[in-house]
């Protein structure tokens, strides 16, 4: 059991506990290094005890399962420490209240406010529906949902989530908080899917609207305005909706639901009346509308020429704007007009790097126009091309979790993963190999650390040296990437060989293809010409490491 002032790993100095379950405490501790807050989860390993076992292997399942996600809405896991007879389980500390205590505090909350919470919580999921494969949440509640004080919302304890298997035909286990648990969340009625996480957010609205706990009496979802007839009749629509016994019936995607919330308004008793009054009308100037229609063929081919105007018109303002935000805004603008249109996204993206940081804010702005058009512009021939571009976006420039003493190298390329998998389906694309090696290389850093933990890396080093040589003989052939890309790509070398020099001798690299390929990144960093303080600093860096790096191969390779 942890203690007040007690160092974890050298690294961790517990504050104070923060909370405690029947098998498990959390403490909020600082990170001696980087002066930060996380919470550590102790988990005590207990001899002969079954449900003990239970808990751990479903912690570390949890663990296992965050780890491979980044969203500013998901709370992260940033390490995992077993000291024998206790696992800690280090992760975001969440500042806030659960909207639970919420509600049990303060009763329904305005609709206005649920509503954002809403959109915020259905772009978390939309982002778990999309990994691959599918993350399923299964456990959607207030319980499980933070409110941070700046308005911003977590999604926490993945306890039960799951991987989504194609050809599974139903979940193994029925798991689920009755009262807010989809019915295929029982057993008998199919595998869950994205569309459970929909009722379950449904049966959360419901709860945070109205006050009326699902788990208690009249255990039935009603029409949110026999609770409070100043509800919105759209928003009712909307939850109703989700909340479909049958799953055909509810929104088939987050994105959709995300749509709906967006024009809820649309979905009210007036709106149905008006279009009922529209049809009518309709029916009955039948004749007249013939003529309109023709009308509005010519209205739509004059509006086909405006819209290509306009949208060359924000293309070339884009080109010749200023400042990055301007670029941004008139690429964006062109992107309304033309969703599926790959020229806007890519002057978009070379917008991001004008500064060399990929911000947070600036993701945002690039994940909802992808987002809304993500399904046409796979369609596009040239969709790996942009993925490709989007990928490298996060490895080389995306800031978030970067301070001035702590680089967050491992955290770019974990989120660029899933842009260099889009990218590597399609064999004819130029990129293909490289998307592909950038892929593995990702996918490597990602896994490693929890590899070596659980000793089972073995074997893994050789297929990373392959690539990380293909890497970094690519990037130092080529006579067209930029500064920044050619030293983050000799930046990882040497920190690869400095730290798995060991690792690599032991998987067949032999002392001659090391130090062939130091030689290489050595040459190449010192003729690198740097333009900026941000690669003079990355240049200084990399060349810092020299010697170490020569001495860990030569005593890697020491009889």
């Amino acid at each position: 059991m942890a203690f007040i002032g007690q160092v974890i790993d050298d690294k961790y100095e517990i504050l104070t506990l923060v909370g405690q379950g029947g098998m498990s405490k959390v403490y909020l501790a600082r990170d001696k290094r980087l002066n930060k807050q996380w919470a550590v989860k102790e988990i005590e390993k207990r001899a002969k005890d079954r449900n003990n076992e239970i808990v751990i292997q479903s912690a570390i399942a949890e663990a296992n399962l965050i780890k491979q996600l980044d969203h500013p809405a998901i709370v992260r896991i940033v390490d995992i420490i077993d000291n024998g007879n206790v696992i800690y389980i280090i992760e975001d500390y969440i500042e806030g209240q659960t909207l639970s205590e919420i509600l049990e505090n303060n009763g329904a909350q305005p609709q206005e406010l649920v509503i954002e919470w809403a959109m915020q919580i259905c772009e978390a999921l939309e982002y778990l529906h999309t990994r691959k494969p599918a993350i399923i949440y299964r456990d959607m509640k207030p319980a499980n949902v933070m409110l941070k004080p700046d308005g911003s919302i977590k999604v926490i304890d993945f306890g039960i989530a799951r991987e989504y298997k194609d050809q599974s035909l139903a979940d193994t286990v029925s798991l689920g908080t009755k009262g807010y648990a989809a019915p295929e969340q029982f057993g008998g009625k199919g595998q869950t899917d994205a569309r459970t996480d929909i009722y379950c957010l449904g049966v959360t609205l419901y709860h945070l609207l109205t006050g009326q706990n699902p788990c208690e009496p009249p255990y039935e979802i009603y029409p949110i305005r026999h609770w409070n007839p100043q509800l919105s009749a759209g928003l009712e629509a909307v939850i109703q909706k989700c909340t479909q016994l049958n799953p055909d019936d509810r929104y088939q995607s987050c994105a959709e639901l995300l749509y709906a919330l967006h024009h809820y308004e649309e979905y009210g008793a007036a709106y149905r009346k008006m279009q009922k009054t529209k049809l009518k009308r309709f029916i009955i100037t039948v004749a007249i509308m013939v003529v309109c229609l023709l009308v509005g063929v010519f209205g739509l081919t004059m509006r086909t020429v405006t819209n290509n105007a306009d949208y060359n018109q924000n293309i070339s303002l884009a080109e010749k704007a200023s400042t990055s935000e301007e670029k941004v805004s008139y690429y964006s603008k062109a992107v309304d007009i033309k969703p599926t249109s790959i020229e806007a996204y890519e002057g978009m993206i070379e917008a991001f790097k004008d500064d060399a940081a990929f911000s947070t804010d600036e993701e945002e702005v690039l994940k909802k126009k992808l987002e809304a058009n993500l399904t046409q512009l796979k369609e596009q021939d040239s969709y790996s091309d942009l993925a490709f571009e989007i990928g490298k976006l996060y490895w080389y420039y995306y800031d978030y979790g970067k301070t001035e003493t702590a680089d967050n190298q491992i955290t770019r390329m974990k989120s660029s993963i899933q842009w260099f998998e889009d990218a590597a389906t399609n064999e004819t694309s130029p990129n293909y190999l490289m998307a592909s090696i950038y892929k593995e290389i990702g996918k490597f850093n990602r896994d490693i650390t929890l590899q070596i933990e659980e000793a089972d890396d073995k074997g893994k080093y050789a297929p990373y040296w392959e690539n990380l040589e293909e890497l970094t003989h690519q990037i130092a052939s080529s006579n067209n990437e930029s500064e920044i890309i050619e030293l983050e790509i000799y930046k990882l070398a040497m920190y690869s060989m400095e730290n798995y020099a060991r690792k690599f001798k032991a998987d067949n690299i032999t002392e001659q293809q090391m130090n062939s390929l130091f030689n290489t990144v050595k040459q190449e960093v010192t003729d690198v010409s740097t333009s900026t303080d941000k690669t003079a600093g990355l240049k200084n860096d990399v060349i810092a490491r020299f010697d170490s790096t020569e001495k860990a191969i030569e005593n890697a390779y020491r009889e």
